[in-house]
């Protein structure tokens, strides 16, 4: 793929010298990989026991993309979050695992994963290290252990070697692959849509575009601020009843809390690309960004438990000339150049 960095970003990348060099408590000399945040994010917290390497970040690359990790070895974790389409599964709405068994779950995009305090949909792992488990021992996904992952790699003529290098010691452990592939998705930072231009100075909004950003804005209108926090993320992270059925279906966050307050709660996805992830909500029900705005426009459902941003809202507020300019502004936050950084591909 081309490089297709504009010059403005390169020069905000090229301005953030790395640290040559730092010594982990095992003795054992790495260079440091700065994250570059660019204008617009927040600085991103890095667990003092997993700073990042550029050899960690090397080694989750190619751990990310190895076959090695699923029960056949025929599946790594970017076949169903996929670069091209923003690390989300070809528009599927659901994925199939090693033994073609669908998922119960959209698969969720995992750019700016580095923010989030809480992962998968229902919130069931509490940090990025633990999360990169998930998938490689649920037996309808990759359908491994992690025992098994170990060992394929210990006996690789290349991963004892590539763990030396990362973390000071070729003897593997489950601990540090999910550290190594952490490093690598702390990496998959996008903040480069023409919003992002836009609040740099770089150029202006359309008409429209503004029109759909003062919608995204106002209480009475598009009312999306609450959750999708306007810049930044554009998501804090939280759970919430979305009165997408009456009963749900997927009880959500309370599989995990095991409250009844918790059912039908599921994560605040991020906006940013969301021109480009589509289907929509955890079981991509939605196949368009009109059907997902008509829901909560007039469609949602007042459940017991209903997210309190949405149970003051007046049904229908939005006529279809204000959705398409809030769909305009939505556009915006697309992030084209992101699936272009060849350091997110396969290596």
């Amino acid at each position: 793929m081309k490089n297709m960095w504009p010059l403005s970003f390169l020069l905000l990348v090229i301005s953030c010298k790395p640290d040559p060099s730092f010594v982990l408590d095992d003795g054992h000399a790495h260079t440091h990989y700065d994250l570059n945040i660019p204008a617009g994010l927040p600085v991103m917290k890095i667990p003092a026991d997993n700073p990042m390497s550029q050899e960690g970040v090397a080694l989750g690359r190619q751990l990310f993309y190895d076959n090695l990790l699923s029960g056949n070895n025929t599946m790594n974790c970017g076949s169903c979050h996929q670069l091209g389409n923003y690390f989300v599964d070809s528009n599927k709405q659901f994925s199939k695992g090693i033994d073609n068994i669908e998922g119960p779950r959209n698969s969720m995009p995992l750019f700016n994963i580095g923010y989030s305090p809480k992962f998968f949909w229902d919130g069931g792992a509490s940090d990025l290290e633990s999360q990169v488990a998930g998938p490689i021992t649920n037996p309808v996904e990759m359908h491994e252990t992690m025992a098994n992952v170990v060992s394929k790699l210990q006996v690789h003529p290349q991963y004892p070697t590539l763990f030396k290098k990362a973390f000071g010691s070729d003897i593997i452990t489950s601990k540090l692959i999910m550290q190594a592939i952490a490093q690598f998705e702390r990496t998959l930072i996008s903040a480069n849509s023409k919003f992002d231009k836009y609040k740099r100075g770089e150029l202006a909004l359309s008409a429209q575009e503004t029109s759909g950003m003062n919608i995204y804005l106002s209480d009475t209108k598009g009312d999306c601020v609450h959750c999708h926090s306007f810049g930044g993320t554009f998501t804090d992270f939280d759970f919430r009843n979305t009165g997408l059925d009456s009963i749900p279906v997927d009880l959500g966050r309370a599989m995990i809390t095991l409250k009844q307050i918790d059912e039908g709660k599921f994560k605040t996805p991020s906006l940013r690309n969301i021109e480009k992830t589509s289907p929509y909500m955890h079981d991509g029900r939605f196949t368009t960004l009109r059907q997902c705005i008509e829901h909560y426009n007039r469609n949602f459902h007042y459940t017991a438990n209903l997210a309190p941003e949405l149970a003051p809202v007046i049904k229908n507020r939005m006529t279809e000339p204000e959705i398409d300019d809030l769909i305009a502004f939505l556009h915006t936050l697309t992030d084209h150049e992101f699936i272009n950084n060849p350091n997110f591909e396969k290596p």
